[in-house]
């Protein structure tokens, strides 16, 4: 779903040309958000509606969002890198974004399979000297895929009818780092007729930690 202040452009990857979305708050902007869709073998898209309204989020709290189609994916080209080049696509985004809007905070979220590709490039950037603002995973892909550590300050959001990743799962890998999850009863992995959970869990916990204000 697009806004009046929403535009597709392209971006060149290291497999060919990048489907892009850029969603622009209509107050100045706060920070960048880079949001990651779900697992492109089983359907996911950048407009798959978790992703959606995790933009929509980060665009409310006046973040410049931006998300795209992962290879094979829409009008990206390229193949499925199971991961790993997606991390890079997704650092080169990082990269075009602070480019045009430099000196801002960064918020990496992900939804499912997107969730490890934004803890793998967070492990990146922790590598190479590069901090980020904070993190979002929904829905977050532990026992799927080895999703690493990610700050102790992210918002990790879970439905509890998950059978895509169970609860337990999620569990055992929040476990060892101490962080907290926010279950959300009822809802299952794709969040049907609880979107509007997300948003406003993550904003009131955003607003609350003081890590941004509308």
């Amino acid at each position: 779903m697009l806004n009046k202040f929403s535009k597709r452009f392209t971006l060149m990857g290291k497999a060919g040309q990048m489907e892009c979305l850029l969603d622009i708050p209509e107050g100045p902007a706060r920070g960048i958000a880079l949001v990651a869709h779900p697992h492109p073998l089983y359907g996911g898209t950048m407009e798959n509606k978790v992703t959606q309204t995790l933009a929509r989020t980060f665009v409310t709290l006046n973040y410049v969002v931006a998300r795209f189609n992962f290879r094979g994916v829409g009008a990206s080209e390229g193949v499925h890198d199971h991961g790993v080049g997606e991390t890079d696509d997704m650092q080169l985004m990082l990269e075009h974004m602070q480019a045009n809007y430099p000196n801002l905070p960064v918020a990496l979220a992900g939804f499912s399979f997107g969730t490890f590709v934004q803890a793998s490039l967070y492990q990146r950037l922790l590598a190479e000297g590069k901090p980020i603002d904070r993190m979002v995973l929904v829905g977050t892909a532990a026992g799927k895929w080895p999703v690493p550590e990610v700050p102790q300050d992210s918002i990790i959001i879970h439905g509890e009818q998950d059978e895509t990743i169970t609860m337990t799962q999620v569990f055992d890998w929040a476990r060892p780092q101490d962080l907290p999850v926010v279950i959300i009863p009822g809802a299952d992995h794709f969040f049907h007729r609880k979107l509007g959970h997300i948003k406003n869990l993550v904003i009131q916990l955003w607003r609350k930690d003081g890590a941004s204000e509308a």
